[in-house]
């Protein structure tokens, strides 16, 4: 299993989740953990992902999703899931 942790942030509007899990769910990409918070008006969601079963290469998944972010007005980051641990061991 290869696990990405995607991260979404930015003000609430409706549709947020729908995009995301949309292209998610077209891309054959596994929602294995989601939390999801609204402080104030500002949108959070982090998700620890799947993509073992991903026909794109993680690059163009994290720029696509980059692209989604920037049509709806939030941020999106999508970083390996080692990567992301290892970021926040030290």
């Amino acid at each position: 299993m290869k696990k990405c942790i995607i991260t979404v942030v930015g003000k609430d509007t409706v549709g947020i989740i729908a995009k995301v899990c949309t292209y998610l769910a077209e891309n054959n990409i596994n929602i294995l953990d989601i939390s999801q918070t609204i402080v104030q008006g500002y949108f959070n969601m982090m998700m620890v992902t799947d993509v073992s079963k991903a026909e794109k290469e993680f690059g163009t998944v994290a720029e696509e999703l980059e692209v989604i972010g920037e049509e709806i007005g939030v941020t999106i980051r999508c970083q390996r899931a080692e990567i992301f641990e290892k970021m926040h061991r030290l």
